[in-house]
């Protein structure tokens, strides 16, 4: 028996509960890991609390993330004992996720834990941190140089947020975060933000074209604010769109795309091939100091992944939340 997080769902609505389960219940699939940490993204939140119809079958481990060790495997890429991660590939929706003590999974789906980093390190990462680095590699292969200037980064004191101004100041930008949280300057100053602004200045409607300013873009919020940074996006510029925390609208213009080459990148994390994921894991690893973790996340048990999930939702969390499922 192992401890997990079960969603269930009856006539009266849906119900989310700490539990136990049989090994002989986990799903289908060619590597069983024993988890040791799993984490808390939007998404998990939104699964948690029913906000947001994301689990696609019932009941349901949520939990996109996890990171462990393999303790069986027919798998030819794994065997016993290997440290490994998980993010994304619909784990968590629609095939129980990590929110558990164990999870049965394809092997396809995982990666090798990278040697920098711990269990416990990889999940302050998390979905959010290799989005963020996603986000960062598409900026860097689009041609964005730190000396073509500021890079804004949306969403700021969330995951995404947090390590792309960590990954962006480590490689030499200069960052500049958006945030609503004034009383937050100095934690985005630690992670290396040069400036800071308030995001009611991005979160209204605003004219399709403004004053240039941004060489580039790290967006995990969408909606008027996605809308507001491509239209002071300078010249030949970049935006990588990775979320959606204001909303799923794109209220915008086609005038930075046609009047000054803005390019507007879609970052799916979820879907994305290995070799992308390898590389993404690959710059973390490199630059992405594990002592900024420290000062990211903050550990809760398994237990307290229930209610984390609708503080989360309610804009309650600053960085990241890790799960130790262990506790």
């Amino acid at each position: 028996m192992f401890s997990a997080i079960l969603i269930n769902k009856t006539d009266a609505g849906q119900t989310v509960e700490l539990t136990k389960l049989d090994e002989a219940q986990l799903p289908e699939g060619d590597v069983t890991v024993d988890v040791e940490y799993s984490t808390l993204n939007y998404k998990d939140g939104l699964a948690i609390t029913g906000k947001s119809p994301v689990v696609r079958k019932f009941p349901m481990v949520p939990g996109i993330d996890l990171a462990g060790v393999v303790s069986a495997s027919s798998h030819a890429d794994w065997k016993a004992g290997d440290r490994v991660v998980l993010n994304g590939w619909g784990v968590g929706e629609g095939h129980w996720g990590g929110l558990a003590q164990k999870a049965r999974l394809k092997g396809d789906w995982l990666v090798p834990l990278p040697p920098a980093f711990n269990s416990r390190q990889a999940m302050a990462i998390g979905t959010a941190g290799y989005t963020a680095s996603l986000c960062v590699e598409a900026l860097v292969s689009h041609g964005v140089k730190p000396e073509a200037g500021e890079i804004l980064v949306t969403g700021s004191t969330g995951g995404v947020g947090s390590v792309a101004i960590a990954l962006l100041a480590k490689a030499g930008y200069k960052v500049v975060a958006a945030t609503g949280k004034a009383a937050e300057a100095d934690y985005l100053q630690q992670l290396g933000a040069a400036g800071v602004i308030d995001r009611a200045e991005l979160g209204a409607a605003g004219k399709p074209l403004q004053k240039e300013r941004w060489a580039g873009v790290v967006d995990s919020v969408g909606s008027h604010t996605l809308a507001n940074a491509c239209a002071q996006t300078r010249y030949g510029g970049v935006v990588a769109a990775c979320g959606l925390a204001q909303g799923m609208d794109f209220p915008a213009s086609v005038a930075p795309f046609i009047l000054r080459g803005v390019s507007l990148l879609g970052i799916d994390s979820v879907m994305a091939p290995k070799a992308r994921r390898l590389v993404a894991w690959s710059r973390l690893a490199r630059d992405l100091d594990p002592a900024a973790l420290d000062v990211i996340a903050k550990e809760i048990s398994l237990a307290e992944a229930i209610p984390a999930g609708a503080e989360l939702i309610a804009g309650k969390v600053r960085g990241r939340l890790v799960v130790n499922v262990n506790k």
